[in-house]
């Protein structure tokens, strides 16, 4: 079945969230199908984590449409909740009890039985690869095991959505890798992942489609491999000269390189050539005399993209 065809679980018409004067999310139109990874990437500021607050219906919209499981955020906010899982970006575990009893402490809140609330316990904790540490406290815990029992509290209620905020920022790269890998096992098993983040490579590995954000606004929406052609080049040059400033040697590179060049970009501390073939682009450079300090060839990235819409970094 196409990615088209299914249910619409959130959909957003002109959402606006404001915060006195200031406009966080402004006026964006989103659609989110059963069973897809779905993202909104942006730098922080750019107003995604406002836009999970209100889906997870915790902060009202100030303006425009919402449905979330066919059901108004405004008036069936505790039936909606019922159905969703949230991972917020800071955890939020009770480091006074056991990572098991976090578990079943928070089962107990969506009126599951005791002996339900344990054997779902049980079967979490064996998901999130914590079975051994049942017993421990949580205070000790790694962050990517902190990160782990988050995602396995917002499961206990078996939730059709599952909203992600900022899943693994701070986390070490293995710890990363694993989180992405439950979370792999989680969609394959039907449950629809929305998430915000900031990292590009997260993106791409996890999202089926995803929205560009930046200053409250989608300037771009479709799957990471869609965004990447339709925005930025196949491949990226990176150069960089001795000197501390690299902008003056833009317009030599531009030059040198000719149709292989798409466009260059300067950044404070390189400079980036789009083009179809890196390589052919080096060698370009190379022959026309001119000696960068270090070379890299590199395919494009969703931060490639998000330079070409905004003129700036994830990172800035």
């Amino acid at each position: 079945m196409d990615v088209d065809d299914r249910e619409v679980l959130i959909s957003a018409r002109g959402l606006t969230k404001r915060f006195d004067d200031f406009t966080a999310v402004d006026g964006i139109d989103v659609d989110v199908r059963r069973g897809e990874a779905f993202g909104f990437l942006g730098p922080n500021g750019a107003g995604k984590s406002s836009t999970m607050r209100m889906v997870g219906c915790v902060s009202p919209p100030s303006g425009g449409d919402l449905r979330i499981l066919g059901l108004d955020p405004r008036t069936d906010g505790p039936r909606i909740r019922a159905r969703l899982g949230v991972v917020p970006q800071r955890d939020t575990l009770d480091e006074e009890l056991t990572v098991a009893e976090n578990l079943v402490v928070y089962a107990r809140y969506f009126g599951i039985s005791r002996k339900a609330a344990h054997a779902k316990a049980a079967e979490l904790l064996e998901f999130a690869q914590l079975a051994e540490r049942a017993g421990s406290r949580v205070e000790p815990l790694s962050g990517g095991m902190k990160r782990r029992l988050t995602i396995a509290r917002s499961l206990v209620n078996d939730p059709e959505i599952l909203l992600l905020d900022e899943p693994t920022t701070g986390l070490d790269p293995q710890a990363r890798h694993v989180l992405w890998d439950r979370l792999f096992r989680l969609k394959r098993q039907g449950v629809t992942l929305v998430l915000t983040t900031h990292y590009m490579d997260e993106a791409e590995q996890l999202c089926d489609r995803l929205v560009v954000m930046d200053a409250g606004r989608i300037v771009a929406e479709g799957s990471p491999r869609s965004l990447i052609e339709e925005h930025s080049s196949r491949e990226v040059l990176e150069l960089r000269f001795p000197d501390d400033d690299n902008a003056p040697w833009a317009g030599p590179v531009t030059a040198s390189a000719g149709v292989l060049a798409e466009r260059v970009e300067v950044l404070p501390d390189r400079l980036l050539v789009y083009t179809p073939d890196g390589d052919a682009a080096v060698q370009a450079v190379h022959a026309a005399g001119l000696r960068p300090s270090s070379v890299l060839v590199r395919r494009s990235t969703l931060e490639d993209v998000f330079l070409h819409l905004t003129g700036r970094s994830l990172v800035d």
